[in-house]
């Protein structure tokens, strides 16, 4: 059904968490084999670091082992697309997914969780261009070098990007790497879309009027990033949903339509967060080759084909194709 996922955890699963098994197969959401089995286009694949699960004194020393850190799970990453080269590729630009698809194979693209990896650093971030990274979400839950994270303090959500931030969304424009605030402080979300020239993507965040928290996207901000030309992704995790033990298609479908509502038919997407939530007891899509369940829901709620065909993949590829 041509699905692009814009963020999983898969990664951090199988390097961090002792997730048994490895790209093709193994006991999480994503795999190769459920991605055929939805026909899927391609994934992108999150190299998240938590920052305090690095080695280090102070919060610089943990984001530099956590730079090492996202480069080991490139390296990772590369090993398993070689090893199965049979049914991946890396795709490293949009005319990629045509040539990936016409080989009877998934498209792999690599993203970084976590901007503070950089340590201020603008030479780290061509290095990870160079290795593939098309995608990077500035922040995740704690100030960096960046700006400022979400959160239920006003006075921290109102904090946008710092010097070094506006220099770094200023150069992944100049690189072509899709910039993500997906973890941003509202403060960050405005000052991203001030200084980027290029539409924005929000990978894995969902309507703050359906679900009051930090995490989800006002209306305000929906429409300013539809305005964009930007692209938000459904989450799939309950608490982000509206019920926290429950990742139900009900909700999903209200959220979709919501963005569309407020934001146009260009804005929804699809980013599951699959393997990087837990805490929910029932997922009525419980991993990537379910997906179909949400299509149909959809589909039944009034969404044509041709709509559902942007939200799966023609929103991202339009974003990626204008950086």
């Amino acid at each position: 059904m041509n699905l692009i996922d814009m963020h999983c955890d898969t990664l951090w699963r199988l390097t961090d968490l002792g997730g048994r098994g490895d790209l093709l197969e193994n006991d999480g959401s994503v795999s190769l084999r459920l991605l055929e089995k939805e026909k899927a286009l391609a994934q992108v694949f999150a190299c998240f670091v938590h920052r305090d699960a690095m080695e280090g004194e102070s919060g610089q020393e943990q984001y530099d082992a956590g730079y090492q850190h996202v480069l080991s799970m490139l390296a990772y990453l590369q090993e398993q697309v070689g090893k199965y080269a049979d049914r991946a590729a890396v795709a490293s630009c949009p005319a990629d997914i045509e040539r990936i698809r016409r080989a009877g194979k998934t498209g792999v693209i690599p993203a970084v969780e976590e901007g503070g990896i950089l340590g201020g650093r603008l030479e780290r971030l061509d290095t990870l261009f160079q290795k593939g990274v098309r995608i990077m979400t500035l922040l995740w839950n704690y100030e960096n070098c960046l700006g400022f994270p979400n959160s239920r303090d006003g006075r921290v959500m109102e904090r946008g990007l710092k010097p070094f931030g506006i220099r770094t969304v200023e150069r992944m424009n100049e690189l072509g790497m899709m910039v993500d605030v997906s973890h941003a402080s509202d403060g960050v979300f405005r000052d991203v879309l001030r200084h980027s020239r290029k539409p924005v993507l929000a990978t894995h965040s969902n309507c703050r009027a359906l679900a009051d928290h930090p995490r989800n996207l006002t209306d305000e901000m929906l429409k300013k990033l539809g305005e964009k030309g930007g692209a938000a992704g459904l989450n799939f995790y309950g608490p982000f949903l509206g019920t926290p033990e429950e990742s139900a298609l009900e909700e999903m479908t209200a959220h979709i339509l919501h963005m569309i509502h407020v934001g146009g038919a260009d804005l929804p997407a699809i980013g599951t967060d699959f393997d990087g939530f837990d805490g929910v007891e029932h997922l009525d899509v419980p991993d990537t080759g379910c997906m179909e369940l949400l299509w149909e829901t959809l589909r039944r709620a009034g969404l044509s084909e041709e709509q559902l065909d942007k939200i799966w993949y023609k929103n991202f590829l339009r974003v990626w194709r204008e950086q």
